[in-house]
C-alpha cells in the first residue's frame, strides 16, 4: 500500500492510505480477545497488520508475524503445541502474534479456540479475507473469545483525504461545499476506479487494470477454485459479470440459471459465496402490503466499485453513472446502518413504482431516492409521493450532487441533499 514515488503525508506516512477502522483496532489490542481482521482480498489487511506490528516493537512489545501463505510459516500450524512451541522460541513467555491468512487453516476457529483456553499471556491479532466465514468456522468457535473487525476496500472519505495530501481531514465537507468542480473530478475518479488500496495509489490508468484483473483472477484462482473447490470457475465468473450488469434489477434465479448454464440451486449456492467472500451485498424488498407490494426477489450492489465495473467491462471507462452512483451511496448507507443500527432495504409495486432505499429502525422508516444530476428545480417523484402517502414517514431524502433544499409533504419533511451530506442526515434520522 505504498506509493511507487512515496510522499510523506500528514501524520508521518510515507504514501499511506489511513483508514478509519485502523484506530478501533488499536483500541483492541490491549483486550485479552482474539481480534480478527476480515475483509475482501487485497483490501490492506496484511498492511493494518504491520503498521500495528511496527507501532508494537517502536513501544519495545515483542512480535511475531505468521503468513500462512507461506510453508515454513504453514509447518508450525499441525498442533497447537507445536505453534505454541514455535511463538515461545521467538518471543518467549509472552507477547503479541499477528496471523495472516488464517482461513487457509482448515477448522480455523477451533484451532484458535484451543489455544485461547489454555490462557497463555499471548495476544493473537488474525486476518482473513472473506472466505475465514466458509472454512474458518470462527462465528461459532470462538463466541465470546473474539471480536471481528471489517476492513472493506478504502471509502470515498478516505480517497479524497489521501488525493488532497489530508489539508482537509476533519473538514471535508467544507472542501466539498467550496471545490465543487474538484469534488466531482475526484468522483468521478472514484466511481470509475473504486477503492482496492493498489488501484487507488497506482498513478496510470493501464497499470490500475493490471491490479484490478490481477486482484479478480486471485480471487477467482485462490479463494473460489482452491478454498471452495468450486469445479466450474468459468460459470462463477460468468455469474459475477452478469450480475454487473443488472443496473439494481430485482436477481430472478431462473434467469441468472439460463444465462449462466446452471442450476438455481448452484445459483443460489454461487449468491452466498459471493456475499460470504464480500464481494456483493443482497437487498430485500421492504413491503407491509404482499398484494401490491414486491415481497421476495432481492437486488445486489457490489462491496468495491472498481471491480463491479471491472466485471461488467467499464473499468476506468464509465457510460452511464447513474446505477454506479447508487451502488456508492449504498456503500455509504451500509457503512452508517452499523454505527446506527438500520436495516436497508428497497421499495417496489407491481405497478413499477420504485424508490432505491428504504432506511428501517423499528418504526422510523426513511424513503432515499438517488439521482446522479445537480438538481434545479425540486420535485417529488409520484413513487416518492406515493410511498409518503402511504407510510407517512417523518423524513425523505433525495440524494444529487450536490443541490440543497428542504420542503413539507403533509407530515414529510423531504430534503434534496448533496452526497456529502448523507451522514448528518442518516445521524440526525437514526442517531438517537
Amino acid at each position: 500500500l505504498y506509493c511507487k514515488q512515496p510522499r510523506r503525508l500528514a501524520g508521518g506516512d510515507m504514501g499511506f492510505v489511513k483508514r478509519k477502522v485502523l484506530d478501533e483496532i488499536r483500541l483492541h489490542l490491549e483486550k485479552p480477545e482474539i481480534t480478527v481482521i476480515t475483509g475482501p482480498r487485497q483490501c490492506g489487511k496484511t498492511t493494518i497488520m504491520k503498521i500495528l506490528e511496527n507501532e508494537l516493537n517502536a513501544r519495545g512489545k515483542k512480535t511475531l508475524f505468521m503468513n500462512l501463505d507461506v510453508e515454513e510459516d504453514m509447518a508450525h500450524f499441525s498442533s497447537q503445541n507445536g505453534l505454541l512451541r514455535k511463538i515461545e522460541l521467538e518471543i518467549g513467555s509472552e507477547g503479541y502474534v499477528f496471523i495472516d491468512e488464517i482461513q487457509r487453516k482448515e477448522n480455523a476457529g477451533r484451532f484458535l479456540k484451543g489455544i485461547y483456553d489454555m490462557n497463555r499471556p499471548y495476544k493473537f491479532i488474525v486476518s482473513g479475507s472473506g472466505s475465514i466465514e466458509l472454512k474458518g468456522d470462527l462465528q461459532e468457535s470462538l463466541a465470546g473469545r473474539k471480536r471481528i473487525f471489517e476492513v472493506s476496500t478504502i471509502s470515498f472519505e478516505e480517497f479524497v483525504n489521501y488525493k488532497t495530501d489530508y489539508r482537509y481531514e476533519g473538514k471535508l465537507e467544507h472542501f466539498f461545499e467550496i471545490e465543487k468542480a474538484k469534488t466531482h473530478s475526484l468522483l468521478e475518479e472514484y466511481l470509475n476506479f473504486g477503492g482496492y488500496p493498489r488501484v487507488i495509489l497506482e498513478q496510470e490508468s493501464k497499470e490500475k487494470r493490471e491490479i484490478i484483473r490481477e486482484i479478480y483472477q486471485s480471487y477467482i484462482e485462490r479463494d473460489i477454485t482452491y478454498l471452495l473447490h468450486i469445479a466450474r470457475p468459468e460459470q462463477f465468473s460468468l455469474l459475477v459479470k452478469v450480475l454487473s450488469l443488472l443496473d439494481g434489477k430485482i436477481l430472478n434465479l431462473s434467469n441468472l440459471s439460463s444465462e449462466v448454464g446452471i442450476s438455481i440451486k448452484t445459483v443460489k449456492q454461487y449468491l452466498w459465496y459471493l456475499e460470504k467472500t464480500c464481494i456483493i451485498d443482497k437487498v430485500s424488498p421492504f413491503s407491509t402490503n404482499p398484494s401490491k407490494e414486491l415481497t421476495k426477489a432481492p437486488i445486489c450492489y457490489f462491496k468495491d466499485i472498481g471491480l463491479r465495473n471491472y466485471a461488467a467491462g467499464e473499468f476506468g471507462n464509465i457510460n452511464d453513472y447513474g446505477f454506479v452512483f447508487q451502488n456508492f451511496i449504498y456503500l455509504q448507507l451500509s457503512e452508517l446502518a452499523k454505527r446506527y443500527d438500520f436495516s436497508i432495504h428497497f421499495w417496489r409495486t407491481k405497478d413499477k413504482a420504485e424508490i432505491d432505499f428504504i432506511l428501517q429502525k423499528g418504526r422510523n422508516i426513511v424513503p432515499v431516492e438517488v439521482k446522479y444530476k445537480s438538481i434545479d428545480t425540486f420535485e417529488i417523484t409520484r413513487a416518492m409521493r406515493n410511498f409518503i402517502e402511504r407510510y407517512n414517514p417523518k423524513a425523505a431524502a433525495v440524494v444529487n450532487i450536490s443541490s440543497y433544499h428542504e420542503e413539507s409533504i403533509a407530515n414529510t419533511k423531504v430534503s434534496l441533499l448533496p452526497f456529502y451530506k448523507l451522514k448528518k442526515f442518516v445521524e440526525k434520522n437514526f442517531g438517537s
